[in-house]
């Protein structure tokens, strides 16, 4: 069964928390798959990556950029793995084969009404299969664990 940490954004978009979750994943030497809402939106993610912080880098790719068993993060609109990811980011409500991985972030935006609804959907079906479940939520202070299932 897979880890699963619900991360509910208040203070912060996904386009700025993503990087940041990025960085801190990747002091774990694992690889990551991010899966998006739509073709556009890697595109997007994929330049956001590049440029959000002069003094990074995140070494990531899609499927434009090619060479992916050497990407240690990859971008796609769908539930692909071809860097061999052990872990996924899910964002806009993407959907994986939970069971395909040790560690799933699911993000979503705690401003938007349909993005949490959707979210607890996905807290039960999970628990339901029986997942391993943390949410996070985001303050002023950073990350705090509000729940455990």
């Amino acid at each position: 069964m897979a880890e699963i940490g619900f991360y509910h954004l208040l203070t912060m978009t996904v386009d700025r928390a993503l990087p940041r979750l990025l960085e801190r994943a990747m002091t774990e030497s694992q690889r990551i798959l991010v899966v998006a809402g739509s073709p556009e939106r890697v595109d997007y993610l994929n330049g956001l990556l590049w440029a959000y912080d002069e003094a990074s880098f995140l070494p990531h790719g899609a499927a434009r950029d090619g060479n992916a068993a050497r990407q240690p993060i990859w971008l796609a609109a769908a539930d692909e793995n071809p860097n061999g990811a052990t872990w996924v980011m899910l964002i806009d409500g993407a959907r994986a084969d939970l069971a395909r991985y040790r560690r799933c972030f699911d993000i979503f935006d705690g401003n938007d009404a349909a993005a949490v609804a959707a979210a607890r959907q996905r807290w039960s079906e999970a628990r339901a299969a029986g997942h391993d479940l943390t949410y996070w939520q985001q303050t002023d202070r950073g990350w705090e664990k509000k729940a455990k299932a």
